[in-house]
């Protein structure tokens, strides 16, 4: 079967082939078959007579097929967003972008996550230098019982902090925030806490003595804020992160102690300081974004972060 031309062509397979064996020049080879003297040079530098496919092109992609099959297949299995595929991917396939991640999961069907739930309205925090801390509690169990979980997350930097207490008292909320504000590298300017007896004095209260963790904050200068009675979503970055760790282990994995979900946590909370790469910090760890601030506005810093940088024996 003969070739099929295109709708435009002006010459055929025997003039093509005629043009390529000529030696005469383009201008009369040209006036000779009523072409431009450019679709004879076209031709004359080829070496068929066929013509170039037309239609749309193949998806232009750096990847093989077996590296595409993975990231289909680690999206498909984890549901998560398309940034944080991207920075779990990038450590295993090099060559990946956003860009292209994103237009391989449309190829796939997978560019959008099916709704698990009725997305609300988000009201975005006021934006504040590294600093203020959200200080929260929540309550996770094991084989042996109930324990307590506190949690401090800076609302900029993402840095946070875990731990698991037996009782949930205001002198060890106190004692938490202590530690917490021992182990970070720079200025703790205000704390928020909702209104429970752990963080503050209830209404009724008028002649109690200043409460302990309010005493805590006045030593080391830092203002101590309130949530809105009532209102929990107003702390709803600690809120939010004390989903995370419970989604990470205890709605996860069986503790049979109190010690091996420590262990967990503790694993966890470093990993997500030092290796999360977080899209509200444009794909930045943590430690790193601190670091970057310690570069930045070195003033607020009561010590070097970069001290802190995980090494060989850590």
């Amino acid at each position: 079967m003969g070739q099929i031309l295109h709708g435009s062509a002006r010459t055929t397979p025997a003039v093509r082939r005629l043009i390529q064996q000529s030696p005469e020049s383009l201008q009369s080879l040209a006036t000779r078959h009523g072409v431009n003297p450019k679709t004879v040079a076209k031709w004359r530098s080829r070496t068929t007579t066929t013509d170039v496919p037309m239609g749309p092109k193949p998806a232009s992609t750096v990847l093989t097929a077996a590296e595409e099959a993975m990231a289909v297949a680690f999206r498909q299995h984890t549901q998560q967003p398309l940034d944080d595929c991207l920075y779990a991917l990038q450590e295993t396939i090099p060559p990946f972008s956003r860009s292209a991640l994103h237009r391989l999961f449309q190829r796939h069907g997978i560019s959008r996550l099916p709704a698990s739930e009725p997305a609300e309205k988000k009201k975005k925090f006021k934006d504040y230098p590294i600093g203020y801390l959200h200080v929260d509690f929540a309550e996770v169990h094991t084989e042996e019982g109930k324990v307590y979980l506190f949690v401090a997350s800076d609302r900029t930097s993402k840095l946070a902090f875990a731990e698991l207490q037996l009782r949930a008292t205001k002198m060890l909320a106190a004692d938490f925030l202590r530690r917490v504000l021992a182990a970070i590298p720079y200025k703790v300017h205000k704390v928020l806490t909702d209104n429970g007896t752990q963080f503050g004095n209830l209404p009724h209260q008028v002649y109690a003595w200043r409460h302990i963790f309010d005493r805590v904050c006045d030593e080391h200068g830092i203002e101590h804020r309130f949530t809105k009675p009532a209102h929990p979503w107003t702390n709803g970055q600690v809120e939010r992160f004390n989903r995370t760790i419970k989604e990470a282990t205890v709605k996860r994995y069986h503790y049979q102690t109190t010690e091996q979900l420590n262990e967990h946590l503790q694993a966890f909370v470093l990993a997500y300081n030092h290796a999360k790469r977080l899209k509200r910090l444009r794909g930045k760890t943590p430690h790193e974004f601190i670091c970057q601030q310690w570069l930045l506005n070195p003033t607020i810093f009561i010590r070097d972060p970069t001290q802190l940088t995980l090494g060989l024996y850590t």
